[in-house]
């Protein structure tokens, strides 16, 4: 991996974009991966079936937190049937460098927890 490559993923877990919560947010999700201790929640807000706002919140590695501010930055604005066609590989993809197989988990975390979210929306409507 490229130095490069790794200062995108830094600079993403050192100063995340969309970290926090949000009041009063459509639907909320948060899960973890308990052989590590990562643990990522998602505060979405919904408008016309699109996600108008998202932010994160969560503890772990650089990859997993890094992979939700890279992930928000794409999905904000975009249909939920869009955003649940996401596969892994494009995910792994926007984060720019290889990753290796015992840290796949961390860097889908926050794509999993998205589309869970998601799904609990169309479950409550």
């Amino acid at each position: 991996m490229e130095p490069e490559q790794y200062e995108f993923i830094l600079d993403h877990y050192k100063s995340p974009r969309n970290y926090g919560t949000i009041e009063n947010p459509d639907v909320s999700y948060e899960e973890g991966i308990p052989s590590c201790g990562d643990v990522v929640r998602l505060d979405l807000k919904l408008n016309g079936g699109r996600v108008e706002d998202v932010k994160f919140s969560g503890k772990g590695c650089a990859i997993s937190q890094a992979s939700c501010s890279i992930m928000i930055e794409s999905v904000i604005g975009k249909s939920v049937d869009e955003i649940m066609s996401i596969s892994d590989e494009e995910m792994l993809e926007s984060l720019g460098s290889p990753i290796s197989p015992i840290r796949l988990k961390c860097a889908l975390l926050g794509l999993n927890v998205l589309k869970k979210a998601l799904l609990k929306d169309r479950e409550n409507p």
